[in-house]
C-alpha cells in the first residue's frame, strides 16, 4: 500500500509539473495557433534565473521568503522571455506557420548553446530549501515534500488560469479568439495585445515550472527544457489542442502512467507507455480528451 502511495504521489508530482509546462503551449495556440517549440527555453529560463537570483539577489536566497522571491524572479524572466519571442520573433510570423516553426526550434537551440556558454554544460546544484528537502508521511508512505510543492502550485496556477479566461475581459477575448479569432479581430477588439499576454502568462508559467522542477530534480541543466518539452506536447495533444482543464487531466494521466510503467516493468517503460498512451487516446478521440470533434 505504502508503495502505490508514494508511486500515486510521485506520478501526480511529475503530472504537476508537465501541467505548468503544458498550459502555456495550449493557451498559445488555442489562441495564436503557434506551436512554440522555444517553450522549453522559458522553463530554461525561469529555471536559471531562479538559482541565479538564490545566490547573487539581495534578500533571495534558499530559505523561507528568500527562496520565493527568487522563484518570483524567476518567473519574471520567464515572462518577460515570452514577451519578446512573441514582440520580436512571432508577430511578423503569424501567417506563415513553416517559418514560425523553423524560428522557434532555432531558438530553443540557441537558447541552450547560449545557456551552456554562459554557465556551461555542467548541472548546478539547485537551491532547496529545507523543507522541501524534507518527507511527509501518507498512509504508511514517507513522500518527499517537494512533490506536494509542485501539486500545489499545479493546482493554484490551474484555477488562476480558469478564473483569468473566465472572469476577465482579456480572458474572454483570449477565448473567443480561440474560437473565432477573425471575429473578434472584425469587432475592433485588439487581438495582438491578448497574443502578447498570452505569450507572457506562458513563460510565467514554464518558469514556475523550471524552478519547481530545480527542486524536484535537485539540479539544472541547459538541456533540461527541452526534455520536458516532450512530455508537454504530448499532454496538449492528449488533453486537446486549446484546452487548459483538458492538459491537467492529461498531465495527470501521463505522470501516474509514467511512474507506475516505469517502476514495475523497467527504466524507459514509462516513457514508451506514454506514447502508447497518446496513440489509443488519438485512435479514440482525435481532437484529444477535451478537444473539438467538429
Amino acid at each position: 500500500m505504502s508503495t502505490i502511495v508514494l508511486l500515486a504521489l510521485t506520478g501526480l508530482g511529475l503530472g504537476a509539473l508537465y501541467f505548468l509546462i503544458a498550459s502555456g503551449l495550449s493557451l498559445i495556440f488555442g489562441l495564436a495557433d503557434v506551436l512554440n517549440f522555444a517553450h522549453g527555453l522559458f522553463l530554461a529560463v525561469g529555471a536559471y534565473g531562479t538559482w541565479w537570483a538564490a545566490g547573487h539577489l539581495p534578500g533571495a536566497g534558499a530559505s523561507g521568503a528568500g527562496f520565493w522571491l527568487a522563484v518570483l524572479f524567476g518567473v519574471a524572466a520567464g515572462a518577460l522571455a515570452g514577451v519578446l519571442v512573441e514582440l520580436v520573433l512571432i508577430r511578423p510570423l503569424y501567417a506563415r506557420p513553416i517559418e514560425q516553426v523553423l524560428v522557434t526550434v532555432g531558438l530553443g537551440l540557441a537558447g541552450v548553446a547560449l545557456l551552456r556558454a554562459v554557465w556551461g554544460s555542467d548541472p548546478r546544484q539547485f537551491p532547496k530549501p529545507s523543507w522541501a528537502a524534507g518527507t511527509t508521511g501518507v498512509l504508511g508512505a514517507q513522500v518527499p515534500n517537494d512533490r506536494f510543492l509542485l501539486i500545489g502550485a499545479a493546482a493554484v496556477v490551474l484555477v488562476a488560469l480558469l478564473a483569468f479566461l473566465r472572469r476577465t475581459r482579456y480572458g474572454l477575448v483570449v477565448r473567443a479568439g480561440v474560437e473565432d479569432r477573425a471575429m473578434v479581430a472584425a469587432l475592433g477588439i485588439n487581438v495582438r495585445v491578448a497574443f502578447t499576454l498570452v505569450f507572457a502568462i506562458g513563460g510565467a508559467a514554464a518558469a514556475l515550472a523550471g524552478a519547481l522542477g530545480g527542486v524536484y530534480f535537485g539540479n539544472v541543466t541547459p538541456g533540461q527544457g527541452g526534455s520536458l518539452l516532450i512530455f508537454a506536447f504530448i499532454v496538449v495533444v492528449i488533453g486537446g489542442m486549446g484546452s487548459v482543464p483538458g492538459s491537467a487531466v492529461a498531465a495527470v494521466l501521463v505522470g501516474l502512467v509514467q511512474q507506475f510503467a516505469n517502476y514495475y516493468t523497467g527504466a524507459g517503460v514509462g516513457e514508451a507507455s506514454v506514447v502508447l498512451l497518446l496513440a489509443a487516446v488519438l485512435l479514440a478521440r482525435p481532437a484529444g480528451l477535451a478537444g473539438r470533434t467538429a
